[in-house]
């Protein structure tokens, strides 16, 4: 193993090592200082009387593991973010020309998907079909700002990489829809701005498998909008982040050794609420 590996290897523990810390350390000082906070985050959500009438044990988890679910997606997909710029250029935001006539071929391509009776499926080649449009030389161009998840430029091979991270997935049909759009205009300016030659890739993400990692990922909501040559699901999406056929092994194991940070964080937290 090279020195280059090593080092590495040790600075993507030390990111998982210290984002799980601030995390515990965070989410427990959030919580019990507001313990006598009626608009607290806990108080707001114990109120409940269905909930409360199974018990305080009860009330207090159904309270708290809202709350964990939502601020440990933030979480992780922070620590993604600063793992990625270990190996990548990260942007947030793509900025660029727009041609109307993208406009409509997206509303198009989107159109197809959402409707069931339409044979249309997502696929790579539809990308190619926004980048060669040609703008009317009297149309007016639209300049347009997108906020993205992940915008990835790698240098060793520069390519530029789109990614849609949704930590589980979990996608409605009016979200798939908004997410795949954003994707596609993202991915018209880059063109515009990049030239024919750039190599542009997208993404749907995830930071977990939630039918299980190695079982076939199939939400059928976002597979009516991402073709599955797209998907970076699960153990994919941290690889490609680690730049490491190991990243998900090293990313997982390193939080799991650190884990017990957070289960003393909620620990304390029940003692807080229900000692």
């Amino acid at each position: 193993m090279t020195q280059r590996t090593l080092d590495t290897k040790e600075a993507i523990k030390s990111i998982v090592r210290t984002a799980v810390e601030a995390y515990a350390t965070g989410f427990q000082a959030r919580h019990e200082g507001e313990t006598d906070n009626p608009n607290g985050v806990l108080n707001m959500k114990i109120h409940n009387v269905f909930i409360a009438a199974l018990g305080p044990d009860i009330q207090y988890y159904s309270a708290l593991v809202r709350s964990l679910d939502s601020s440990l997606g933030n979480m992780l997909e922070g620590m993604a973010i600063n793992i990625a710029k270990l190996f990548y250029e990260v942007n947030r935001s793509v900025e660029g020309n727009l041609y109307p006539e993208q406009t409509s071929k997206i509303a198009e391509l989107l159109e197809g998907y959402k409707n069931t009776r339409n044979p249309l499926v997502p696929q790579i080649a539809h990308y190619e079909e926004i980048r060669k449009i040609k703008p009317n030389p009297n149309a007016k161009l639209q300049s347009k700002i997108h906020v993205s998840d992940y915008y990835i430029i790698d240098k060793e091979t520069n390519t530029h990489h789109l990614i849609e991270l949704k930590i589980g997935g979990d996608l409605d049909n009016k979200k798939a829809r908004s997410e795949k759009e954003a994707i596609f205009e993202q991915y018209a300016i880059l063109s515009n701005s990049l030239g024919k030659d750039a190599k542009i890739k997208a993404h749907f993400a995830t930071a977990y498998n939630r039918f299980g990692e190695g079982k076939e990922w199939n939400q059928g909501r976002v597979l009516q909008f991402f073709s599955k040559d797209e998907l970076l699901i699960g153990k994919d999406f941290w690889n490609f982040v680690c730049k490491s056929n190991d990243g998900y092994n090293l990313v997982l194991e390193t939080y799991k050794e650190n884990a017990h940070l957070i289960t003393e964080a909620l620990d304390s937290i029940k003692k807080t609420y229900l000692d």
